[in-house]
């Protein structure tokens, strides 16, 4: 049996395809595309082919599988696949040299692949990220600019900005410097409203986000990013395991007696962390969505400060959100205090 890697890269890869006794095959470097990958793969013998997880990674995977062989996308983050490479000199070749002996080997560990589903849902939620960052943007510029001329743009909606800003004594000239913006503001509306409305049919459609946002502050945009980033509850071993991959447990360098602890670790998917924050705020502001965790949130704000508070119901909140996937129950609000302790 043969065993082929690919240490990928946007523009080139490097292959390299070895037998079952380390004999060099082939060893070769390509464009990174499908044209390429065939000439190389197509025709040959069933393989299993290594390559890391990265933007490139699932296509190719996809692409490569579609003539036969077994893929399997690595965890790059796993040390021992890297053992035949030199510590001190990276190329683009020891790589793929590593990679092939850890095919041959089986020393590495295979990296979650999403669902066919959930990467749709992701693009989805992605673009309309994109929407939402532009229009802060741009009304980020008109509050600026109107301040410079001693004007105040009122707080609100968002989606009324272009009528409070129409509504002030704005300079004609600045005025005309700033229409572009408004223009921009006033084409970005309807989008963003089509995308939430996509987003709450898609929410509707799936079991798993219809019981999420029966959680307190939890709306279809957070229960959408929650369950397309986690894809299947089985891949956790517990709530601590999810709370660590969102990034939301403290750094700690402990050793002996000395024990400390810091912010959080920021790892993961930042825009879930960020969503999990919103909903958080919204429990935070209404007492009314769950009066366990307003509570909650409010004696350790006392004790800690508001904004920990916060990031600390936030990694309560996305415990909670795995154990209502997990085990298949919709939350009430007078209990919701209990299952968060459970989890």
């Amino acid at each position: 049996m043969e065993y082929g890697a690919i240490d990928l890269h946007t523009k080139e890869s490097e292959i390299r395809i070895v037998t079952a006794d380390g004999a060099v095959v082939l060893h070769r470097r390509v464009a990174t595309r499908r044209e390429a990958l065939m000439a190389v793969f197509n025709g040959r013998p069933r393989m299993r082919i290594l390559l890391e997880s990265g933007g490139e990674s699932e296509w190719v995977a996809q692409h490569l599988e579609a003539m036969g062989h077994d893929v399997v996308v690595a965890d790059p983050n796993y040390a021992p696949m890297y053992v035949q490479r030199t510590r001190r000199i990276k190329t683009d070749r020891r790589d793929v040299t590593a990679l092939a002996e850890a095919n041959r080997l089986g020393i590495y560990r295979a990296a979650h692949r999403v669902s066919a589903g959930q990467r749709a849902v992701r693009r989805q939620l992605q673009v309309r990220a994109q929407l939402v960052q532009m229009r802060t943007q741009a009304i980020c510029l008109l509050r600026g600019q109107v301040r410079s001329e001693g004007l105040r743009l009122r707080g609100g909606r968002a989606e009324r900005i272009v009528a409070r800003y129409e509504a002030l004594d704005v300079p004609a000239a600045l005025r005309r410097v700033l229409q572009p913006a408004v223009d921009l503001l006033t084409a970005l509306q309807p989008l963003i409203a089509a995308a939430d409305t996509a987003a709450g049919e898609a929410a509707k459609a799936d079991p798993v986000t219809m019981r999420l946002m029966t959680a307190p502050g939890v709306g279809p945009i957070t229960a959408l990013n929650f369950r397309a980033t986690l894809d299947t509850v089985a891949r956790f071993p517990g709530p601590g395991a999810v709370a660590a991959y969102l990034g939301l447990v403290p750094q700690e360098d402990s050793s002996g007696e000395r024990q400390r602890k810091g912010s959080i670790t920021k790892a993961g998917p930042a825009h879930v962390r960020a969503v999990l924050v919103q909903a958080c705020w919204n429990i935070w502001r209404t007492p009314s969505g769950s009066a366990t965790l307003h509570a909650w949130v409010r004696r350790l704000a006392d004790r800690r400060g508001k904004k920990v508070a916060i990031v600390g119901l936030a990694r309560r909140l996305a415990r909670i959100l795995f154990a209502m996937w997990r085990d298949d129950k919709d939350v009430h609000p007078g209990r919701v205090g209990a299952l968060a302790v459970a989890a």
